[in-house]
């Protein structure tokens, strides 16, 4: 056993839209535990949490970071998560090995789209929490406005558990409705706090809300239900089981409130964390199955059982290697041991075991059910992989990862950056798997794809501060295709004589369009001889050849069918290479005559937006050449889903950003391919052929 029984091991996420003040919290936490002796600042830089560069420079947090600290007896394992789109898919993986979580609303700005999110998610997996309403001191701050907006958008039943002792300017502390008694706190930032009498002006509305709680906790199970409506009341120790097993239930969500940067009411939410929120015991047991036979196996937070976990996280480090972060579900891990990667059949060696504690790592000698913790250096393994005992073997499915909205082509600035810019985004994408990377085979490109503008240029600033590559991001080429829409009969004639052996090759062929997404189809339609055997593939090849450098834009061309009824040949002078040219040639002249046409890539989108931006989102749509399909209602939003060539979206997270103040999410996969329109089609062309003169 740890040092801590499981009973007394908390694995909380901190988790809410950007800027509603995780990473405070996260400092606040760590100051009245003991763990830091000095309150940072996000805006100073100087926060335990937010250590990368990156964050530093933007203020924001970009990665997730993991502290721990204890509080009443209890070991709290925390996550302080990323709230901005484009950085809340690592948000998504983590919660995936989290067991409990504080959301904090804004008590300015109540929920925003990124809170709707986590909430979703953590219901995705039924992970209980509480809310916590930051910003009491600042201007237009309203406690039961948030709340009120919280039951709205995430259709979530909020208990008041604590009430603000004044607002704004004003706020000085809270009145617990649990013990109907209020604290004071200091004004400097200790989070010390003077318990006091509830104040007159507040007293009615205390108890206004004391009553509402406890009908709503009486609603936690049945007996409490019986003791409420016989006798109107519940003891304070009825109300903190039927907070404690309605919290875990998800029946409802305790609300609490203070003020992170002034340390108001922390202390009280830690409290909170550990009497209503739940174990790794108190959890479901894991479910993963054998990758021997497939069938299901469970495994139960005890150090007795096999060892069993899952990798949610991997962090890269030039210096110090690849960090992998995992949460044991079962059984215990031993510093210098080997264990088995289940997702890829193989063993991996484990060295020192750390405890994260911000950037910094302490080391530990064992690891228990319930714990999260990391080891470095490990060959084969990365986020979503599962390790445990090899002689019992269990894989876990990991969090569905967020697909990326925005692709930018990317080049090295010079030759030795080149050289380095695989690897390092090989390194990055085990660090963020929501990005993407690939070459455009038809653009010869190398593209970029991930959640957002912010996260390609931290993307780009990494690889510079970490990897040492310089690259430039550019908007990548839109991957046209050429295509025919009539037939015609041509003849492709090469005949060279210039002294000695010359080259002799003719061939008539017979072109024609097919359906969308046939390809290229060729059949060998002569008789007689009259292009012998050794030849005809090499007509089809010269056809193939130039049909890739395209005719009227230089975009492959595609969707024909080439039949090769007739030629004549030379017995001295015909060759493969000849009737290759022969091919070629009778691929130009017949696309001049039948009728060519360029083809864009055509995309599904779905953009779903607050109900007040839907109109100006379906305008913008109508403006970029979409066909909207369908629109379905959500909670005060609408998913509206359209058709949209590819062209007119390569830019569409910042513009969507724009248009909803940051609230709209969307996503892109590829459909099929349409004629552009003549009028765009004829500008592409003179940019491609104007390109080509270049």
């Amino acid at each position: 056993m740890g040092t801590y029984p499981t009973e007394k091991i908390r694995n909380l996420g901190i988790v809410a839209h950007g800027g509603a003040g995780k990473t405070s919290l996260a400092e606040a936490i760590l100051f009245n535990t003991g763990m830091i002796d000095r309150l940072g600042r996000v805006d100073d830089g100087t926060s335990t949490m937010d250590f990368e560069p990156e964050e530093i420079k933007r203020k924001i947090s970009i990665s997730s970071a993991f502290d721990h600290c204890e509080w009443n007896g209890h070991s709290i394992h925390f996550v302080d998560t990323p709230g901005y789109g484009d950085f809340i898919g690592d948000t998504r993986a983590c919660m995936r090995a989290l067991d409990c979580a504080v959301v904090i609303l804004s008590a300015i700005s109540g929920v925003k789209v990124q809170t709707e999110e986590v909430w979703e998610w953590a219901s995705e997996f039924e992970i209980p929490r509480i809310a916590f309403v930051n910003k009491m001191d600042k201007e237009r701050a309203n406690f039961l406005r948030a709340i009120d907006d919280m039951e709205k958008s995430l259709k979530a039943r909020g208990v008041a558990i604590q009430m603000p002792i004044g607002a704004e300017e004003s706020f000085e502390g809270v009145v617990d409705l649990i013990r109907m008694k209020a604290c004071k706190y200091a004004k400097d930032g200790s989070g010390g706090c003077q318990e006091i009498d509830i104040p007159a002006d507040y007293l009615d509305e205390a108890q206004r809300l004391r009553e509402h709680m406890v009908e709503i906790v009486a609603e936690a199970y049945d007996a409490l239900t019986e003791k409420y409506l016989e006798t109107g009341e519940l003891s304070e120790e009825e109300i903190l089981d039927g907070l404690r097993v309605g919290t875990m239930r998800n029946t409802f969500t305790p609300v609490l409130c203070g003020s992170a940067t002034l340390n108001v009411g922390v202390r009280q939410l830690l409290g909170a964390v550990c009497d209503f929120l739940p174990s790794p015991l108190d959890r479901t047991k894991a479910v993963g199955t054998n990758p021997k036979n497939n069938g299901l196996v469970e495994r139960g937070p005890d150090e007795k059982e096999p060892f069993s976990a899952l990798v949610f996280k991997t962090t890269s480090d030039p210096y110090t290697g690849k960090i992998t972060i995992f949460r044991i579900y079962s059984g215990t891990l031993n510093s210098d041991s080997t264990i088995y990667n289940a997702s890829k059949g193989v063993e991996e060696r484990i060295g020192q075991i750390y405890e994260l504690e911000g950037k910094k790592q302490k080391p530990l000698k064992q690891a228990f059910a319930g714990d999260i913790v990391a080891v470095a250096k490990l060959k084969e393994t990365v986020t979503g992989d599962t390790l445990c005992d090899p002689i019992h073997p269990i894989v876990y499915e990991p969090a569905k990862q967020l697909l990326p909205v925005i692709s930018y082509a990317i080049e090295p600035k010079t030759k030795a950056d080149e050289d380095k810019i695989h690897n390092a985004l090989h390194r990055l994408i085990e660090e963020e798997p929501t990005l993407e990377s690939h070459r455009d085979p038809q653009t010869k490109e190398f593209i970029i794809s991930g959640l957002g503008q912010v996260h390609l240029d931290v993307i780009v600033e990494k690889m510079k501060r970490k990897f040492n590559v310089d690259v430039v991001l550019k908007t990548p080429k839109v991957p046209y295709f050429e295509t025919i829409r009539a037939t015609a009969k041509v003849q492709g004639k090469y005949k060279k004589q210039s002294g000695g052996r010359g080259q002799y090759g003719d061939c008539w062929i017979e072109m024609s369009p097919t359906g969308r997404g046939e390809g290229y189809v060729f059949d060998d339609k002569v008789v007689g001889g009259v292009v012998p055997r050794q030849y005809i593939p090499a007509v089809d090849k010269g056809i193939q050849e130039a049909a890739v450098e395209g005719y009227l834009a230089g975009y492959p061309v595609v969707d024909f069918r080439v039949a090769l009824y007739d030629g004549s040949f030379h017995t001295v002078d015909s060759s493969e290479m000849a009737f290759k040219v022969a091919g070629s040639l009778a691929f130009k002249k017949a696309m001049e005559q039948c009728k060519p046409v360029l083809l864009e890539p055509i995309v599904n989108l779905a953009v779903t937006v607050p109900d007040e931006n839907m109109g100006d989102v379906i305008g913008d749509l109508n403006s970029r050449r979409g066909k909207v399909v369908g629109v379905e209602p959500k909670a005060n939003s609408q998913t509206i889903k359209a058709v949209v060539p590819m062209s007119e979206v390569l830019a569409y997270s910042n513009d969507l950003k724009s248009m909803t103040s940051d609230r709209g999410l969307f996503s892109t996969e590829f459909s099929h391919y349409e004629e552009v329109p003549t009028h765009l089609a004829q500008k592409v062309i003179a940019e491609a052929q104007a390109a080509k003169k270049d």
